[in-house]
C-alpha cells in the first residue's frame, strides 16, 4: 500500500483507489478463507459440491464471485473453518456449501443437478433467496430451480437504487453466537420493505445532497442490510466477518444516513487491517472514550474515533446546505474526536503506519477549522466534554486520560 493511499483512507473521505483497495483485501480474505474451508471439509456430498462451484467459476465467474462476496457466505464460512478445526466442538454446516454451489450454479447459468437437504423446510440460496420444497426430504435441485414467483421462492429483497439487498432471510446474516451476536429481524411483511424503502431513498438522497462521495462509496460497498430486531439498542453495527453488510435498525432517513457513514467507516478500517497492521496492543480495556462511560481498548477507541471523523465531516457539509441541528452534530463529534487523537497518536502501539495513518486523521481533523461552525457550537461542546470526562476520571481512578500534546487542537478552538 502506498502512503498517500493510507493517508486517504485515514482521512476517511472517499477515494477511487482506496475503495478499489478495500474490494481487491476483501475478494482475496473471502477466496483464502473459502479455499480452507474447502481444504479441511472431509471427503463426501462436500467434494460434489466443491466440484459444482467450480464448474459454475468456469462458466461465468461474475455471478459466481458475486454469491462467494456476498456478506452472509463469509459468515458462515468462518465460522464453518473454526466448527472445522475445533475437534468436539458443535458440527459444521457443510451442507450449507451446497446452498452456496447451486445459487453460483443458478445464477452462472449452468446446467446442473444436485441434492440438498431442507434446514426446518427451507434451502437458502444465497443472494438469491429461499426456497421452500414440497417435502422434508432430500430435494433435487436442476438449472431454472429459482423462479422468484414460484410461491415455493422468497426472493430477496433489493433495495431501490442499486444491488444493496435488505437481507431478512438468509441464516447467516448475522452472527449467532458468541460476542458478536446480534439480534437479527425476522422476516419483513411487505408493509416492512416498503418503509425500508421508503428510509433508504430518503437516506440516500440526503447523503447525495450533502455528500455526493459517500452517497457513492455506500452504494459501491454495501451489498447487504440487516435489519436489526426491534428493541436493538444500538442504531448499527458491522461485522467483520460479513465485510459488506450493516446491520442497522429501521430510522428515519438522517438518522439513518448518519448510521451508514459511521458503519461504513468501520467496515473500510476492519478491510484495511486486514492488510496492515495499525498497533500491537492487545483488548484491554484501559482508555478513555467520550462517548462511552466504560473503558475501550486501544483498537475499539481507533475504530470510534476513525467514524466519528467521517460523521463530523459530513455534518459539517449538511450543516453547509442549512440541515437542522447539522453544526451540533458536527462540533458534538468534532470535540470528541479532537480530544482523543492527541493520545491516540502517542500511543506507544501503533506501529510505523498506525502513526502515519493517526497522524492523517489530524491532519482531516484540522482541516475543519476552514469553515467552523457559527455562535458557541464549540464552546458548548467542550463543556459537555469536560464534564463527563471529569466524571470519567472520578469513576476510573486508576486509568489515565489522555492529555493534549503542546500545541495540539484540544479541543477544536
Amino acid at each position: 500500500m502506498s502512503s498517500a493511499v493510507l493517508r486517504e483512507l485515514a482521512g476517511t473521505e472517499p477515494s477511487a483507489a482506496g475503495t478499489r483497495l478495500l474490494e481487491d483485501i476483501r475478494h482475496a480474505k473471502r477466496i483464502r478463507l473459502l479455499r480452507a474451508v474447502l481444504d479441511a471439509a472431509p471427503p463426501g456430498p462436500a467434494a460434489d459440491h466443491r466440484a459444482l462451484l467450480e464448474e459454475a467459476e468456469r462458466h461465468a465467474p461474475g455471478p459466481v464471485h458475486d454469491v462467494l462476496q456476498y456478506p452472509a457466505t463469509g459468515l458462515w464460512a468462518e465460522e464453518t473453518l473454526h466448527r472445522l478445526r475445533t475437534p468436539g466442538g458443535p458440527p459444521p454446516d457443510l451442507g450449507h456449501l451446497g446452498s452456496v454451489a447451486v445459487a453460483a450454479a443458478l445464477r452462472a447459468g449452468l446446467s446442473f443437478k444436485a441434492v440438498l437437504k431442507p434446514v426446518q423446510g427451507r434451502i437458502a440460496l444465497p443472494t438469491l433467496g429461499i426456497l421452500r420444497p414440497p417435502g422434508p426430504g432430500p430435494y433435487t435441485l436442476a438449472e431454472g430451480a429459482w423462479d422468484p414467483a414460484d410461491p415455493a421462492a422468497l426472493p430477496l429483497h433489493t433495495l431501490p437504487g442499486g444491488r444493496t439487498a435488505l437481507d431478512d432471510l438468509d441464516p447467516y446474516r448475522a452472527p449467532g453466537a458468541g460476542p458478536a451476536a446480534v439480534r437479527a429481524a425476522r422476516r419483513l411483511t411487505a408493509r416492512g420493505h416498503k418503509r425500508w424503502d421508503t428510509q433508504w431513498t430518503g437516506a440516500l438522497t440526503l447523503l447525495a445532497r450533502y455528500d455526493t462521495a459517500r452517497a457513492g462509496e455506500a452504494v459501491q460497498l454495501l451489498r447487504s442490510v440487516v435489519p436489526l430486531a426491534g428493541g436493538a439498542r444500538a442504531a448499527g453495527a458491522t461485522v467483520p466477518a460479513a465485510p459488506g453488510s450493516v446491520l442497522a435498525r429501521g430510522q428515519a432517513p438522517p438518522a439513518l444516513a448518519a448510521t451508514l457513514v459511521y458503519e461504513v467507516q468501520h467496515g473500510k478500517l476492519a478491510a484495511l487491517t486486514d492488510l496492515i497492521a495499525l498497533h500491537t496492543a492487545d483488548r484491554t480495556p484501559r482508555h478513555w472514550a467520550p462517548w462511552r462511560a466504560d473503558p475501550r481498548s486501544l483498537d475499539a477507541l481507533l475504530r470510534g474515533t476513525y467514524a466519528r471523523l467521517a460523521l463530523a465531516g459530513y455534518w459539517q457539509r449538511a450543516a453547509l446546505y442549512g440541515a437542522r441541528g447539522a453544526w451540533t452534530h458536527h462540533a458534538r463529534y468534532r470535540t470528541q474526536v479532537a480530544a482523543v487523537l492527541p493520545g491516540l497518536g502517542a500511543a506507544p502501539e501503533l506501529t510505523a503506519s498506525g502513526r502515519e495513518f493517526v497522524g492523517a486523521m489530524a491532519v482531516a481533523e484540522r482541516a475543519m477549522d476552514e469553515t467552523a461552525p457559527p455562535g458557541d457550537h464549540y464552546g458548548a461542546a467542550r463543556r459537555v466534554l469536560s464534564r463527563d470526562r471529569r466524571a470519567w476520571s472520578e469513576t476510573h481512578p486508576t486509568l489515565s486520560v489522555a492529555r493534549p500534546m503542546p500545541g495540539a487542537p484540544y479541543p477544536p478552538r
